[in-house]
């Protein structure tokens, strides 16, 4: 029996409460390069969360609006890019009293509880730092595909810098937010056709410049094995939404994959920067809010994180 077609649905955002201008944010020191030098990446704005707005507070936001096409989930995947987000618990708790319940209180186990997902299988996914929104979606895809009774798959990602951190890595400005999206044996939305991932371990702790320098070899690699998963020729997707990095790298991948560069869409990068591991989820929602996206249409989402860790989606609309 051929394994049953997954599709994902209902993709929504949520944002720190704080929004700074780039020149705001390298006068506070928020940054180290120049307010030139992140413009020209096409960088102008972004979000901070408030001290008291926690990760888990950024998730609860990006559930609350698709928390009814989640009902009777069978699981929720909540995916972290920092450890520290993926414990809601108390350090100090835990130094007062030696016991390390206090280092596992487990935000995945609250979400379900404050939206009743009662059935729902908690699973943490972390140490695939900025693709974990898509490897989250992988992940309930070969769920779903073996335990076809979870029926549906809520996937979160939420993640927000420790209080004094620098709110740019790898050249690109931050902002702290969560996305989540349904993945479900139910046709809506999107049918998932292809999922990949690539991690080079050896560049765990690799640097701004060897990040950047390992950018355009591995994603080209990247997009070229996760084609020949689905199946399909570049010319056969009809848009790229990717993470929001330097606009300059995505006219030199197009070029690459042969697409003209208007076909790549992520508009999102100038007011919200590169959110962690939500930008595919922000710049699909304004796609779809900007573009009537055709029935049949192909999407391919790339993502590159730390790790160092490359991964990819290809979609087609229903």
């Amino acid at each position: 029996m051929s394994a049953p077609a997954v599709y994902v649905h209902d993709f929504a955002l949520s944002l720190g409460a704080q929004e700074y201008s780039l020149e705001e944010s390298v006068a506070a020191g928020r940054t180290h390069s120049a307010a030139h030098a992140l413009s020209e990446a096409g960088f102008r704005r972004h979000r901070v969360a408030r001290g008291d707005q926690s990760a888990y507070d950024l998730a609860r936001g990006a559930v609350t609006p698709i928390a009814q096409a989640a009902t009777d989930a069978g699981a929720i995947i909540y995916a972290t890019c920092l450890p520290l987000n993926a414990n809601i618990g108390s350090p100090a708790r835990f130094h007062g009293t030696r016991d390390v319940k206090h280092l596992m209180d487990f935000p995945v186990s609250h979400l379900q509880a404050d939206f009743g997902l009662d059935r729902a299988a908690a699973i943490g996914l972390g140490q695939q730092a900025c693709t974990s929104m898509l490897g989250s979606i992988r992940l309930a895809r070969a769920l779903l595909r073996d335990e076809p009774e979870l029926g549906r798959i809520l996937c979160v990602s939420a993640d927000r810098f420790p209080a004094g951190a620098e709110y740019e890595q790898a050249y690109n400005l931050i902002s702290d937010g969560a996305a989540a999206c349904v993945v479900s044996l139910v046709p809506r939305g999107y049918r998932v056709v292809a999922c990949h991932q690539i991690t080079n371990g050896a560049l765990a702790q690799a640097s701004d410049d060897e990040t950047v320098g390992t950018y355009f070899s591995y994603t080209a690699r990247l997009l070229e094995e996760t084609l020949a998963k689905a199946g399909l020729a570049p010319g056969q997707i009809d848009w790229v939404v990717p993470q929001n990095t330097h606009v300059k790298a995505w006219t030199i991948l197009a070029r690459v994959l042969g697409l003209p560069a208007e076909r790549v869409f992520f508009r999102t990068i100038g007011e919200i920067g590169h959110v962690i591991s939500a930008d595919n989820v922000a710049n699909l929602i304004a796609l779809e809010r900007e573009v009537a996206v055709a029935p049949g249409a192909r999407l391919l989402l790339p993502m590159a994180g730390f790790g160092l860790n490359w991964q990819a989606v290809v979609l087609e609309k229903l």
